[in-house]
């Protein structure tokens, strides 16, 4: 079975902390590119961050310098730490991955989890 599952998400107060993980199955996921999404209420959703089969990074320019994305390519799962969390960072965050080549454009991610809520509070 093709699937990515998060976890890690929660309740936080504001400069608080939180790492996600994103845990794939059934492909090797690491060969390809890897991202986090997320989604607050009533907002569409946004790029977090992403990391290509060459392991190029990018970041929304909202996260940058507080979130860092890695993967563990022995566990195939990808992790979102998350620092400095503000109330802005409040959504439903979900992972995706890409099952060919090494693009991290948005129609090369066919495999979606089912989202990890974080809240954070001020």
């Amino acid at each position: 079975q093709v699937q990515l599952v998060e976890s890690g998400g929660g309740s936080v107060q504001a400069g608080g902390s939180l790492r996600l993980s994103c845990a794939g199955s059934g492909y090797t996921y690491s060969s390809h590119c890897m991202a986090w999404f997320r989604q607050a209420p009533g907002k569409g959703r946004e790029g977090v961050a992403d990391i290509d089969s060459d392991g190029k990074i990018s970041y929304a320019n909202s996260v940058k310098g507080r979130f860092t994305i890695s993967k563990d390519n022995a566990k195939n799962t990808l992790y979102l730490q998350m620092n400095s969390l503000k109330p802005d960072d409040t959504a439903m965050y979900y992972c995706a991955a890409a099952l060919k080549g090494g693009s991290c454009s948005y129609t090369s991610l066919e495999v979606w989890g089912q989202g990890t809520l974080v809240t954070v509070s001020s």
